[in-house]
Order: structure tokens, then sequence, then C-alpha cells
């Protein structure tokens, strides 16, 4: 993604409503999205690329009506203006919109792709902070995640977006977390195979202990590409999460040494490493490796930390709410809520 000068927005303080929550850590203030049930309809938007393949489209919406709900599909989903879905206008658009839709009970991104952090300037946070609602998408859309929850404090979720896989593993996290309500426990899920040893899904321990925070994060590359604006949240005292693909490791030193300078890495308590797909080193003689580069910028913080979590561009993987309270197990690779995460009244 290209770093872009973003329009900086005035701060604005959020009105006192009954289910805020306050953060004694920091000046942000939670907010709870209203929670879903089985019949609700939600809203299909594409805020970044564009789907070349119309059958996706299809599939998407099947997949949210074998979930169970209703689907409104966006005015402007299926335009394309180059690699995008349509103009920044456009896709500010549909997801305004469905904000402002008070039929829409949750929002979720048909894919990630590029472009999403093009059009945070043109958001209305004030509306969102009004209706607040599920969001779900992962990849590009950490840039709607990041710049939602800097400046309206919503909580939101990080997993599978609409055209994704919708096995059974991401079906019964989403089933447990939006239709139950449920203080969810998140620990990968390990099959055996044929094999000696389960190889899969495992985890690996980069500094023992136990720790609580709020869960921020999302994929490397756009989170490191949001840095020094407006919409780059505050990680103080918080569980840093990130994902990223098909980036070489001399790019993943590269970002975490951004986050490192930016301040991030001092700030956190925590830190959650989750699946790097085809991010093996390829520049030959001298190429560090992603183990490497973890330990470099980690280690030395002396905080709880474990990489390998089920987080990322993977077919099974945890849908994190982005903004909420947990507490991490580095010694066993879990995280799991500690508060409720769904206005209920």
């Amino acid at each position: 993604m290209n770093k872009r000068s973003f329009l900086k927005t005035a701060f604005l303080t959020a009105a006192s409503m009954p289910f805020l929550g306050f953060d004694s850590k920091s000046s942000q203030k939670m907010i709870l999205p209203k929670a879903l049930s089985k019949g609700d309809t939600v809203g299909l938007i594409s805020p970044s690329a564009a789907t070349s393949d119309r059958m996706q489209f299809t599939f998407a919406k099947e997949a949210m009506e074998a979930l169970g709900l209703q689907v409104k599909l966006g005015e402007n989903l299926k335009n394309r203006r180059g690699h995008l879905a349509g103009s920044d206008a456009e896709r500010a658009s549909d997801l305004n919109s469905m904000f402002a839709d008070p039929e829409i009970k949750a929002i979720i991104c048909i894919r990630g792709g590029s472009g999403a952090a093009r059009i945070l300037p043109l958001i209305d946070y004030d509306l969102i902070r009004k209706n607040p609602k599920i969001l779900l998408g992962y990849s590009d859309i950490t840039a709607l995640h990041q710049a939602i929850y800097a400046q309206t404090g919503l909580i939101t979720f990080h997993g599978p977006n609409g055209t994704g896989s919708w096995n059974s593993f991401n079906v019964e996290q989403f089933e447990r977390l939006f239709f139950q309500q449920e203080q969810m426990l998140f620990e990968n899920q390990q099959v055996q195979g044929d094999d000696l040893v389960i190889k899969s899904n495992r985890i690996q321990t980069l500094q023992s202990g136990i720790v609580q925070g709020k869960i921020l994060g999302g994929n490397l590359t756009v989170l490191s590409a949001l840095s020094g604006t407006p919409y780059y949240t505050d990680f103080e005292d918080a569980i840093l999460f990130i994902e990223d693909i098909g980036e070489d490791p001399y790019r993943i030193d590269r970002m975490m040494s951004t986050l490192k300078l930016n301040g991030t890495l001092q700030k956190i308590k925590g830190f959650i490493f989750g699946q790097c797909s085809d991010c093996e080193p390829g520049g030959g003689y001298g190429s560090l490796t992603v183990d490497q580069v973890l330990d470099d910028y980690v280690l030395p913080l002396n905080i709880p930390a474990y990489s390998g979590a089920m987080i990322g561009h993977v077919a099974k993987q945890f849908i994190v709410p982005h903004g909420a309270k947990v507490e991490m197990n580095a010694d066993l690779g879990t995280f799991k809520l500690i508060d409720n995460i769904f206005d209920v009244s």
C-alpha cells in the first residue's frame, strides 16, 4: 500500500451513551456494537479492491444466508475503478449508508486487497458513533478497524471476509461470538494428522506470562502505513496482534522497525503474532528469517508474547474483537474475552 497524506479530522468527544465504557489507562471511550441475531439483515460492502469474478458476490450472499441472516447489497458493491471497487466516494458512501440504515445490524466486507485507506477521510465517524454496529473483515480492512477505533472507540471484528472460507471452524466462531455472545477463549485448533507429532497450528512462546489489555492490531503492512495519521490507534497498554502475507522478512523487519520508531512497541503489554503466509526468505544469502525479526523486536520488550495464532490469511481464522479487553496467556498460546463486547439493550 502506498503511503498517503490523510486529511486531518478534528477531535470529536463521544457523547455520553449507556453503552460507553471508559478505559482509565487512556482517554479513549469504548463503544459496544449492537448484538446480532439470526434473521437480522446484514450489509455487504466492498471498501477496498474490486471483485473480478461475479460468482464471488453469489458465494458471499449465500454464506450469510446459510448463517441465518438476510442480506442487503451495497449500492456500489459491484462497481470497479481500476483495481478498486468504485471511486473513493462510492466506497465510502456504501460504508456510511450501511451504518445509517436502521435495517442493517452488521456490515460484512466482501474482500480486502488494497484501497481502504483512501476512504478514511470520507467516513462519517460521528454517524458511526451514534449507530454502533458490527463490522467484519480482515487484511486491508485493518485500515477501517484502526480508523474507526481511533476516531470512535467502537469495537469491530477482524475475521473472515464475505468471500472468504466459511468452513465449519469459521462458522462455529461466528455463531458462538455473534449469536450466542459467548465469552470466547481463542485457542488454536490442532489436528494430529498422519504424523508422529502435531505440526499444524503450533504456537511458539516468545516470552512467558499472562497479561490483560485491549487487543488491537491487524495486518502489519496496512497498520504500519497508517503510522503518524489521525487513523492510527493509541496502543497504550494494549495487546498487539499482527499478521501478513507474501512479505519477505526484510519487509517485515522494516515494518516492525516502524512500530518501534513510532513508539508502538514500547507502549504495549503483550504481543501476538498470527500467521505470516508465504513470508519465507527469498533474498538468498544473508536474509533474516521472520523468527529472527520477531526476536530482535519483541524479546527486548520483556512482555508476554507468542506466535502462531490462527489469525491472518489462513482458511481457519479467529474472529478477533478489535478493541475488546482480553486476557492473554503466552505459555498456552491463548487469549480470552473478559468483558461483554455487545450492547444487548
